[in-house]
């Protein structure tokens, strides 16, 4: 990180910033930040990724064979079939990243910068190198800079991995990507746009390869590696064995080789995965949900425990002053002053903060000769001022601890109305955040806060409670408080809460997880915890959360979700983020994750079917001196029929129950029956055929209506249950593959000649069927398919 840099006796005052006329001098010197460089992948690149495949380099080599060994162009079909997944994979994610890009700069957060001693707010990409800078608590720094007055603590750790916060005083070095969890200052930037230290990380990390994906994701990059590896010395085997060995000509040698290999390339299957979760991200952009993680839109379908801080998603935002109640004989008069002299002319930290600050802005003549900001860990925040001495306000238990008994009952019933409880004390000392001395405070009041209960919390909370998803309000409020707002809204098991300050250990956190369900008085730390037991429990767990003290919870969470009304670094760091603020989305939200991830399982079934059988059929090929039965013709029109066409719509269906197991062991489960039906019944009527003398054109096409009959089959059983859009899709698919060996047999190369043929056609037909449900039975009793 190098040492900090030097302040230069020409750098603008702290009170001052620069003049109109000195940062129109540095935008015209180009030291101005700039529009940013657009979230993922750039136009050019998305082109370049969907057009440049191994997979498409494939199929131009085979078509390339195939024109060498003479064979007729419309063995090619499967040349504009991947032309056309190309094209639309290339207009979708383009359509989706012009959504989500638009998001990304509504979502921005201005910066506060000081012109001529005026705080403005102005955009991001107009702050100049050094212009003087405010934050407060939330806020994520845009530039890298030097803290020229107050004092920040940060978090530093997407930077640097450092967890532990930072404490930054005049003079030290601040850099862009980090979080301000407590504190106010200001600061030069020094480093702004691409020259910023985030900047060069994010370079970095692009030119990373090992970028994390999710498990779907990786389960099909592997499957794809595996084919892709099979693909050469297969192929190469095949057509040995075929113009060598069985001494068949350069085209039929050919055309049997480039078969097996099409039929082995999954070609549309990663096409489809990329382009229905790009899908996702557009129709959730136009929900105005920011889709800043991909891979969470799996998570979303797997999610079973969802958890919530009680501020900001159970409650609205915004807090509210209710009254004073003076102990041990305090005059509300005097503690009105004091309350005026802490929260009077200063920026808000957070929505506490915020309400104190409505409710006691008058003026003061109280000198504050230091401000102590507020943190999660120590849970208050205070002042000390000239010739009067220091005042905090806090949680009562962290501020007195054993000392809270004789204040008890009164904390318990305000607590149990819903309030949020504060102590005012005076603290005879200098206080320490670290090491607060119980015995040194004088308490001399309550104040109860509280907030109005979202309207359309209750309702949410029951979906997700019909679906199967568990809840945990995990909060810094007093867990009594915390378990009367989440009974008002209808969450199950809501009294059983606990207070996270007893619970010191991992060991305890995860006994605690089991037990309970609202979790009170819980630190940073505590929650990031919190949610790895769940997970360590085996719960798919995401996180919903608004403020500087849910950020350690919501990088720990399989999916994290922030409000846009919350602090600016938990949106920046959250997968998605709710540009509304309405909590109420987040059912549409997770049932949109179900939904993309069913189908996909769904569609990838039909795709695998294929590849199985190709691969199966080829080994056994080489293994049994058989020919390759097929033309790429054949498999082109029934890949088409069978898996192209019905699974587009099919990746449209609805479908909201949450998605369990593996992804890789829900599809081959799905798809294994149809592979060993297509391998099984084509070798017994290769057998048949063989020893009945038929010819390679019967054989050929009775093989082909096996691979017809095995994908009508599947299609039939991942359409269930049936509706009346699916049945048509099925019945339309049959109807199209009778006409394309009756009426279109002859264009097709899908013919038959001769008694013998027709009626082994029959027993093909009975067979495969018999087979095919005969397999799926073994692999499913219960239930057939996903569904």
């Amino acid at each position: 990180m190098g040492n900090s840099p030097t302040i230069s006796p020409n750098s603008p005052h702290p009170e001052q910033g620069l003049s109109h006329a000195e940062a129109e001098a540095r935008r015209e010197a180009g030291l101005c930040a700039g529009i940013p460089k657009a979230a993922g992948r750039s136009k050019g690149e998305i082109i370049l990724h969907h057009s440049f495949t191994f997979f498409n380099l494939v199929f131009v080599i085979l078509a390339a064979l195939l024109l060498l060994g003479g064979s007729s162009v419309k063995n090619m079909g499967f040349l504009p079939v991947a032309a056309c997944n190309t094209l639309i994979g290339i207009v979708q994610e383009l359509r989706a990243k012009r959504a989500v890009d638009k998001l990304t700069l509504i979502a921005a957060r201005p910066v506060r910068i000081l012109r001529e001693g005026q705080l403005l707010e102005i955009p991001q990409q107009e702050i100049c190198r050094d212009d003087i800078a405010e934050f407060v608590s939330g806020d994520q720094l845009p530039a890298d800079g030097i803290l020229r007055s107050g004092e920040l603590q940060m978090d530093e750790s997407l930077l640097t991995g450092e967890i532990d916060p930072i404490t930054k005083l005049p003079g030290d070095k601040l850099l862009s990507g980090s979080f301000v969890l407590a504190g106010t200052g200001r600061a030069q930037l020094t480093a702004v746009g691409e020259k910023s230290y985030a900047a060069a990380l994010t370079l970095e990390a692009k030119a990373d390869p090992k970028a994390k994906k999710s498990e779907m994701m990786a389960s099909l990059d592997k499957l794809i590696l595996i084919l892709g590896i099979a693909l050469i010395p297969v192929g190469i085997l095949l057509f040995r064995q075929e113009y060598w060995a069985l001494r068949l000509s350069m085209r039929a040698s050919v055309e049997g080789t480039v078969a097996a290999l099409v039929g082995m390339i999954p070609e549309g299957l990663y096409l489809l995965t990329s382009m229905a979760m790009a899908a996702s991200a557009l129709k959730l952009s136009r929900s105005r949900v920011l889709v800043q993680d991909m891979n969470c839109i799996e998570s979303l379908a797997r999610v079973d425990v969802l958890c919530v801080d009680k501020t900001g998603t159970i409650t609205q935002p915004e807090m509210e002053f209710q009254k004073i109640i003076p102990l041990d004989g305090a005059r509300k008069r005097e503690i009105g002053a004091i309350l005026t002299a802490l929260y009077s002319d200063i920026p808000a930290e957070n929505d506490t903060s915020r309400a104190l600050i409505s409710a006691f802005s008058g003026k003061t003549d109280w000198v504050c000769t230091r401000r102590i900001p507020f943190t999660s860990k120590a849970k208050w925040s205070g002042g000390v001022f000239a010739n009067r001495g220091a005042y905090l306000v806090g949680a009562p238990e962290f501020m007195l601890g054993s000392r809270t008994r004789p204040y008890e009952k009164q904390l318990r019933t305000h607590a149990q109305a819903g309030n949020r409880v504060l102590l005012l004390a005076k603290y005879d000392g200098e206080p320490n955040p670290g090491a607060l001395e119980s015995e040194n405070l004088t308490p001399l009041a309550l104040l109860l806060l509280n907030s109005p209960i979202r309207p359309e919390a209750a309702e949410t909370f029951r979906y997700f409670r019909e679906q199967g998803v568990s809840i945990r309000v995990i909060s810094g409020d007093d867990p009594r408080t915390a378990s009367r707002v989440a009974g008002e809204v209808g969450i199950e098991n809501s009294h059983l809460f606990v207070d996270a300050s007893t619970l010191k250990t991992d060991k305890d956190i995860l006994s605690a997880v089991k037990k309970y369900t609202v979790f009170g008085r819980v630190t940073p730390e505590q929650k990031k915890s919190i949610i790895a037991a769940l997970q360590k429990l085996g719960h798919t767990v995401a996180m919903t959360g608004d403020g500087v003290n849910d950020l350690l919870a919501m990088k720990q969470a399989d999916c994290s979700v922030a409000m846009a009304s919350g602090a600016q670094a938990a949106s920046q760091m959250a997968s998605l983020v709710l540009l509304n603020s309405d909590f109420a989305g987040m059912p549409d939200i997770v049932a949109e994750g179900r939904r993309v991830i069913h189908n996909i399982q769904r569609s990838a079934a039909l795709f695998l079917v294929k590849n199985i059988f190709s691969l199966g059929l080829a080994l056994s090929a080489l293994v049994t001196g058989l020919a390759y039965p097929f033309m790429p013709l054949h498999l082109t029109v029934i890949g088409a029929l069978t898996i192209g066409i019905p699974s587009f719509f099919l990746a449209l269906e609805p479908n909201y129950v949450r998605v369990q197991g593996s992804f890789l062991k829900n599809v081959l489960k799905s798809a294994l029956p149809g592979g060993l039906t297509d391998l099984i019944c084509i070798l017994l009527t290769q057998f048949a055929a063989y020893h009945m003398g038929l010819s390679h054109a019967n054989t050929a096409t009775l093989c082909a209506v096996v691979v017809a009959v095995t994908g009508i089959s599947v299609l039939f059983t991942v359409s269930r249950p049936f509706r009346p859009f699916r049945a048509v899709l099925v019945a339309a698919m049959a109807a199209a593959l009778v006409g394309s060996f009756t009426l279109l047999g002859g264009f097709f190369d899908l013919t038959l000649t001769g008694a013998d043929a027709y009626w082994l056609l029959i027993g093909v037909i009975l067979t495969t069927v018999a087979v095919f449900f005969g397999i799926s039975k073994m692999f499913s009793p219960k239930k057939v398919i996903l569904c």
